[in-house]
């Protein structure tokens, strides 16, 4: 099964999929059909291995996955992630970069 048709399931199922977690089978499995968006904050350089603010859209079927870090958190921290599920691409990206900016 891949994501697509499993949020669609869920969502037959009556499950709010907005803001749900992947099966870990699911998440590592399937890569996204495309990366409609990206953006990440990093003034270290691209050697530190730091956690950095990063905003990203991601295509899989007809949903969208928007995820990320919030620019709020700050260089190297653990906090503040976010996540969201939806079938509608603006929505998608104007919360991504809504964490970012």
């Amino acid at each position: 099964m891949n994501i697509s048709d499993w949020l669609d399931e869920k969502v037959a199922e009556g499950v709010d999929v907005s803001h749900i977690r992947l099966p870990d089978e699911l998440a590592y499995n399937e890569d996204p059909e495309e990366t409609i968006f990206f953006k990440e904050i990093n003034p270290c350089g691209m050697f530190c291995t730091g956690n950095h603010p990063f905003s990203t859209v991601e295509k899989f079927g007809h949903w969208y996955y928007s995820r990320g870090q919030d620019k709020r958190a700050g260089i190297h921290s653990n906090e503040m992630e976010w996540t969201l599920f939806t079938k509608d691409k603006d929505l998608a990206i104007q919360v991504a970069k809504s964490h970012i900016e």
